[in-house]
């Protein structure tokens, strides 16, 4: 009896010391890039009224808190300027835990949907440009760290979520996001500094889908109830307030540099025309609930594609939404795609040329977040129209003061009262040595009269002005006629 009541004591105090242990979230782990030169936070769980203490490879300080009631506890820890020197973090309730292989650098989010999604090995169907080019070259971006937020639904926001950072390489690579990882290796190649990338994004996911509750109350129509939004919703991906409790929850706590957004296709057809100040109020929620200030956001406006009919608008429209909340968000910028999607990829929404949007994405962030103005980072924009006889000069922003040609622009189409839009047949560009400004003339033999211009605005259309940076002119309409 004493041998079986000894044993039963030993069971006890084996699992009241597992339990004991220092719990740390998965995010909180081996091969982590912490965010250089900040006050990064550390968190978990440990046994209610315990002290958990923290020491670091890096000084000879020692940080402590206590847990609470629930057994949550969270710290910050100042960490070093950026380097590839291999760091570690000692967490101790009285039985210790080591993280090792961590570095510090810079940490960006890497969120949205299926474009942002979208592996370096692409999806069934769906490849990426320069595959095995990029698997090889991936043994020069052991500075670049990743970790894949699983896609999990909750009606509650959860706190952990069963995800592990890998080292970027020849074998781990292919599973890091694209569009996340050109936009690492451009920055950590730039800058050489580590770079680490949190993947937060669900395919077919709208803007609404990463919104909180109270949010979705205050600024939407949208149902809360599991059982209408099953119903309203078939396919899961679609639905409003689950893929933000469950798939974006888990790394508020985490210190970060910024975010990446690419998403849109899924509100199209759905909630379009509140799209740019659904999207403001999503970044000013993601800020707020991060509690590092105004963090950048850097976006990507959706692709060409058929969305049904290539000559309709409804994925131009989106965009056009999309340019409207440049001016919403503050410190905010976007990226144009206009050319990065093959003629042939009229029914392909995963297009291929991931490096392209990656790239674009890290010029704007070394430009407009680490100062390097060298970089020129911003596509050109209309800004504003001249109508004289059937001619009409067009002038923009952002140009650089010139474009990668001098005639034969495409993309241009031209109407006139009866709102009957014709392919531009004459066009070219015009720069004034006394006023450093370059204008784009165009004009179309069956339009006598012009009165509105559009370009590149329907669903799938590719046209072919890029200014001296070689970045495509952002699609554009002069009018607000429905069609």
């Amino acid at each position: 009896m004493k041998k079986i009541f000894g044993m039963l004591a030993l069971i006890l105090w084996i699992g009241a010391n597992v339990e004991a242990k220092v719990k740390l979230p998965h995010l909180i782990g081996d091969n982590m890039v912490l965010q250089q030169q900040s006050d990064a936070r550390l968190w978990g769980k440990a046994e209610p009224g315990k002290t958990v203490k923290v020491t670091v490879s890096w000084n000879s300080e020692t940080y402590s808190a206590k847990a609470d009631r629930q057994g949550n506890w969270k710290l910050s820890v100042r960490t070093p300027e950026a380097s590839y020197t291999p760091l570690s973090i000692t967490f101790d309730d009285g039985e210790p835990t080591t993280l090792k292989n961590i570095l510090s650098g810079e940490v960006w989010v890497g969120a949205g949907q299926s474009n942002m999604e979208m592996p370096v090995k692409g999806f069934d169907d769906c490849p990426i440009d320069s595959y095995n080019e990029t698997v090889a070259d991936a043994v020069n971006s052991k500075g670049v760290h990743y970790v894949k937020i699983p896609s999990v639904m909750s009606m509650t926001p959860l706190e952990d979520a069963d995800c592990e950072w890998k080292v970027c390489s020849p074998t781990t690579v292919p599973n890091a996001s694209a569009t996340a990882y050109f936009f690492a290796r451009m920055v950590n190649r730039t800058l050489d500094i580590p770079v680490g990338i949190i993947e937060a994004n669900k395919g077919g996911t709208r803007v609404e889908s990463w919104l909180t509750e109270e949010n979705l109350r205050r600024h939407t129509d949208e149902l809360i109830d599991s059982l209408e939004n099953v119903k309203k919703y078939p396919m899961d991906f679609m639905r409003p307030l689950v893929w933000g409790n469950g798939t974006f929850n888990p790394i508020l706590n985490y210190t970060v540099k910024g975010i990446l957004f690419y998403q849109g296709c899924s509100n199209v057809d759905d909630h379009r025309a509140s799209y740019a100040s659904r999207l403001a109020l999503l970044v000013k929620q993601w800020r707020e609930q991060f509690g590092l200030g105004e963090i950048p956001f850097y976006y990507v406006q959706i692709a060409p594609y058929i969305q049904g009919d290539v000559n309709k608008t409804n994925s131009a429209l989106l965009r056009e939404q999309q340019y409207k909340a440049l001016s919403l968000i503050p410190n905010s910028d976007m990226i144009c795609t206009n050319d990065a999607v093959y003629p042939h990829e009229t029914l392909n929404i995963h297009p291929a040329q991931k490096q392209k949007v990656g790239e674009r994405l890290a010029f704007m962030a070394l430009n407009e977040t680490y100062g390097l103005e060298s970089f020129r980072c911003k596509s050109p924009s209309f800004k504003s129209m001249e109508i004289k006889d059937n001619n009409v000069t067009l002038a923009f922003n952002d140009t650089y003061l010139g474009f990668t040609r001098q005639y034969g622009f495409e993309g241009f189409e031209i109407a006139g009262e009866d709102r009957v839009f014709h392919k531009v047949t004459q066009s070219k560009s015009e720069y004034s040595w006394s006023t450093k400004e370059v204008v784009i003339k165009i004009s179309c033999s069956e339009v006598q009269k012009p009165v509105a211009v559009r370009y590149c605005f329907r669903n799938f259309q590719l046209g072919n002005v890029k200014n001296m940076a070689g970045l495509p002119l952002f699609p554009f309409r002069t009018d607000d006629w429905e069609e």
